[in-house]
């Protein structure tokens, strides 16, 4: 019988072989290389179902924002923001995708991004639709903009909560250090995305009269639930609130997250079948699956190898090991999710830092993972989310079309982060 690290690389690569060409649902994909898994005693079942296998705080805090997204969708809210949106930028499309992107990039800093792209997805549609135009190039700026903007603080994005816990770096670290990087990166992108969906917002509409504009905003203007809104945003803020205070009182986000959707539920007198139906099931499965696979290779010892290998060519230089974690971060993060990717990772870098400057090394990894997740439709939970949010609206977003967005603006944010390294750690 084939090695365990061989029947682990067939399965991976099988799968992301059907997720690529769509052959079948990419949520049966990733469930049936999970079952291959778990057939062939890669993991046992006690292990697939773990915690250290399966992020059940991501799968439930998930469940939870969706609920208040949905309720809160009722209310007319998003329809309310999507006219403010439409008749501030006078409906041209690409001052609308950088309003978009900048409102995702700078939430997504202080809310997970998966949070982010949750609430801001409905918006999205309703402004689409609004002006006749593809929610493509918005949704995807969406996501790019969510992994850019989750990259700049402690608490945006999981890889920084994991690299900041293990490696000793505070809220304060990566505002000093990582947020200038991003806030560059973010800006070259956003002035690099005119040209990158220059097709897409070409055959939108063109900037329209004020006249216009009011008359195709003034339906929206009007909230259909007042008090549901105001219940539902009094909710959205305690549970942000709680998302903030949830590690000092000891408690997870999905948690959080549950708990701010019961008590909506509560409040409003949501019918629960209703609510749960709301939920996007297919993303949380395909989460679910893809997981435990990756668990498959991670025990196998795939990764580890792999980054050892990467690591034994620095030959002791803190100049190549810097852009080495980086740049093998960027495409191994693209291909695997990012967070088991950190957390093999870390324990990595934190041993070469013990025959080189270590510091350079930390922002390399988080610039890596974080960005490297933009690359793929399933590099980052954002993309998996919005993606499967989409395809439920009629608006499938293949691997391959998104793959033309994904890798152009990865490449781009990827030499911004080089150059700030560089210039700051190693000359």
């Amino acid at each position: 019988m084939p090695s365990p690290q061989i029947l682990a690389a067939v399965i991976f690569l099988a799968v992301y072989v059907l997720i690529i060409t769509d052959y079948v649902h990419r949520t049966l994909a990733a469930l049936i290389g999970a079952i291959a898994v778990l057939a062939l005693g890669l993991l046992t079942q006690e292990e697939a179902f773990s915690s250290s296998v399966v992020d059940w705080n991501v799968i439930f805090l998930l469940v939870g924002m969706m609920v208040i997204a949905n309720i809160l969708g009722k209310t007319g809210l998003f329809e309310w923001l999507a006219a403010e949106a439409v008749e501030r930028t006078a409906g041209d499309p690409y001052r609308l995708l950088v309003l978009i992107s900048l409102i995702t990039a700078v939430v997504s800093a202080f809310i997970d991004n998966v949070t982010t792209v949750v609430l801001i997805t409905p918006i999205i549609f309703v402004v689409a639709e609004r002006l006749k135009m593809s929610p493509m190039p918005l949704l995807i700026s969406e996501i790019l903009a969510s992994n850019i903007g989750g990259a700049a603080t402690l608490i945006g994005d999981p890889p920084n909560i994991i690299i900041g816990s293990r490696l000793g770096k505070d809220f304060g670290d990566f505002v000093v250090n990582a947020a200038p990087a991003i806030t560059a990166a973010l800006v070259v992108y956003l002035v690099f995305a005119r040209w990158l969906f220059r097709h897409e917002l070409s055959h939108a509409r063109a900037r329209l009269p004020k006249r216009e504009i009011a008359a195709l905003v003034r339906d929206e203007r009007r909230i259909a639930d007042p008090r549901g809104m105001r219940l539902g945003l009094a909710v959205l803020a305690f549970t942000i609130a709680g998302f903030v205070l949830a590690r000092p009182l000891g408690l997870g986000g999905a948690t959080v997250a549950l708990a701010g959707a019961l008590l909506l539920m509560l409040l409003v007198r949501e019918d629960v079948p209703h609510a749960l139906a709301s939920v996007e099931w297919p993303s949380l499965f395909f989460f679910i699956g893809l997981f435990i696979v990756v668990g498959g290779v991670v025990k196998a010892g795939l990764i580890s190898e792999l980054a050892r290998d990467a690591l034994a060519f620095t030959g002791g230089r803190t100049d190549v090991a810097a852009l080495l974690v980086l740049w093998a971060s960027g495409v191994l993060s693209a291909v695997v999710d990012n967070i088991p990717y950190t957390i093999t990772m870390v324990p990595l870098v934190a041993d070469l830092g013990k025959s080189v400057n270590v510091e350079p090394l930390i922002w390399a990894l988080s610039f890596g993972a974080n960005l490297g997740g933009n690359a793929t439709i399933i590099g980052a939970s954002a993309n998996v989310v919005v993606s499967g949010m989409s395809a439920a609206r009629g608006h499938p977003i293949t691997f391959g079309t998104y793959l033309r967005y994904g890798v152009p603006a990865t490449l781009v944010t990827m030499i911004v982060c080089t150059l700030d390294i560089w210039l700051r750690y190693l000359m």
